[in-house]
């Protein structure tokens, strides 16, 4: 059984995803769940986003499973120790729990090819824009990723999202939308527009 919270990296594998399961609403850490300040790694620097506690809440009700899925190449460049990135983490997940939603998975990618710590220093298929974290995420929690919705704010996100069979798709911000299916520009558009598309009345 996992815990409501699970930040181990994951393993270099190949994956297949369930084929059923429930949806999920996959989340980028930085720029989505927190304003991007550049390598946050602790609690002073980092700052929810605007409507990030709404949304969520409003996705477990709707059915969706809540999850992180970030690369954090912070860690590799030595900017910051993955115990520090692991505790961070429980803290922001007691924040959401706080605010009544339950993260069932915060998966995390601490390599890089580029990474000034050797033991981090490799290509990874975890790393997006590669699939590896959501195809793990989907495996351990059971996740319908065909009927998921990942929200991101980089051209990576989409990527990953794409390539792992996530139909729905959403870039937050005025970058170019790359594999998107959905642009928005704040996270109260998304929390709408579930709350139209299970015909909720508004708050």
């Amino acid at each position: 059984m996992l815990s409501s919270l699970d930040t181990e990296a994951p393993r270099e594998a190949k994956l297949e995803p369930g084929k059923s399961g429930r949806p999920a609403l996959l989340l980028d850490r930085d720029g989505v769940v927190n304003i991007d300040h550049g390598y946050v790694a602790t609690c002073e620097r980092f700052e929810f986003a605007d409507g990030i506690f709404a949304l969520a809440r409003r996705a477990v009700d709707c059915g969706y499973t809540v999850a992180v899925i970030t690369n954090q190449a912070g860690i590799a460049r030595g900017y910051y120790p993955e115990a520090q990135f692991l505790a961070l983490s429980r803290w922001m997940a007691g924040e959401f729990a706080g605010h009544g939603v339950d993260l069932a998975g915060i998966f995390h990618c601490p390599y890089f090819e580029q990474a000034a710590v050797p033991a981090y220093r490799r290509d990874s298929f975890w790393r997006k824009p590669a699939p590896g974290m959501i195809l793990e995420a989907a495996r351990r929690l059971g996740l319908d990723l065909p009927r998921s919705i990942f929200l991101g704010d980089q051209p990576t996100d989409m990527a990953a999202a794409a390539a792992a069979g996530i139909a729905t798709r959403v870039l937050i911000g005025d970058g170019a939308p790359g594999a998107a299916t959905l642009t928005i520009r704040r996270l109260e558009d998304l929390t709408e527009r579930l709350r139209a598309d299970r015909g909720m009345p508004p708050d």
